[in-house]
């Protein structure tokens, strides 16, 4: 596999998990009542709890979009 071929896989994997990012925190920011409401139907927990896991999640998300994904990608641009 070639340079070219690993920066098109990483700008991919970063394009479409920061979509997903970004979906999520809208959902989180808009409309976490609804989410949670959807979501109390399988995992009853208090609201509190539930804003907490959210943002946590969100927060490890992000972190893993970041670590394994942009920064290899940008890595690759910089070699070349």
């Amino acid at each position: 596999m070639d340079i070219q071929k690993l920066k098109t896989f990483f700008m991919w994997c970063t394009i479409m998990n920061g979509a997903l990012l970004l979906l999520w925190t809208i959902m989180c920011v808009f409309a976490m009542d609804w989410v949670y409401r959807t979501q109390c139907r399988w995992f009853p927990m208090p609201k509190e709890s539930f804003t907490v896991v959210m943002y946590s999640f969100l927060g490890l998300f992000k972190i893993f979009v970041l670590t394994f994904n942009a920064i290899p990608y940008v890595a690759l641009l910089i070699m070349g």
